[in-house]
């Protein structure tokens, strides 16, 4: 009998707007964390996809790639993001491998790995969230300040003879921040809305002292 009011009862939902009947294991902050993960992981193939655009060179690195096989490879996996040609490096570590000057493989998709996994991290590695899932307020809120840091890196961080890492806000001697600053400027308010959504109502603590004095990149609290 209770299977039998189950069943009805999903069916009844599914008939009334389409409600998924795994949604009832969720709570309205789940659900709004689901759709702040599945933009941000948006977010970070239209960055890859723009970055190709400007960095051509970096897809040539490994012969034969395109840029549908490494939108394939984000999207094959649902959690964490580990590759063989980087080191199985995630989060920050993978990051900073496209502002090392002795790296010599593809930095766009060292970044957007990087990048992607950090955000993954946040979230807890978990592609949707349920009642039982508890959101972690400082990583969330770390993470928005470290994809703060990544902006000023691209636009600021230079090879020893004088070149940028990747091109992105400036191409062809024109300066175009507008379309990355746009990207960004998503993703930053995502995490910062999401720590407070969690229940962290303090302000973000990175102040333009702290900028000035240490561009790195910040572990997220576990």
């Amino acid at each position: 009998m209770r299977h039998l009011i189950l069943l009805l009862l999903s069916l009844t939902l599914v008939a009334c707007g389409g409600y998924e009947f795994r949604n009832l294991a969720k709570s309205d902050t789940d659900l709004v964390a689901d759709e702040f993960i599945a933009e941000s992981r948006a977010l970070v193939l239209e960055l890859m996809v723009k970055l190709y655009k400007r960095n051509p060179d970096q897809l040539r690195r490994i012969p034969g790639m395109t840029v549908e096989g490494r939108m394939a490879q984000l999207r094959v996996s649902r959690h964490q993001l580990l590759f063989d040609e980087l080191d199985n490096r995630q989060g920050i570590d993978a990051m900073n491998l496209a502002f090392d000057p002795a790296y010599r493989g593809d930095r766009v998709f060292a970044l957007v790995v990087g990048l992607g996994g950090m955000l993954r991290q946040a979230y807890g590695y978990k592609p949707e969230m349920f009642i039982y899932d508890q959101l972690n307020a400082p990583a969330l809120r770390t993470s928005s300040q470290n994809v703060e840091v990544l902006s000023w890196k691209l636009r600021n961080a230079r090879k020893p003879d004088g070149d940028y890492f990747l091109i992105s806000h400036e191409y062809n001697g024109r300066v175009d921040n507008l379309s990355f600053e746009r990207l960004f400027g998503k993703l930053i308010v995502l995490q910062d809305v999401m720590a407070r959504i969690a229940g962290d109502a303090d302000d973000r603590a990175v102040t333009a002292a702290v900028h000035t004095v240490s561009r790195v990149f910040i572990p997220l609290p576990l």
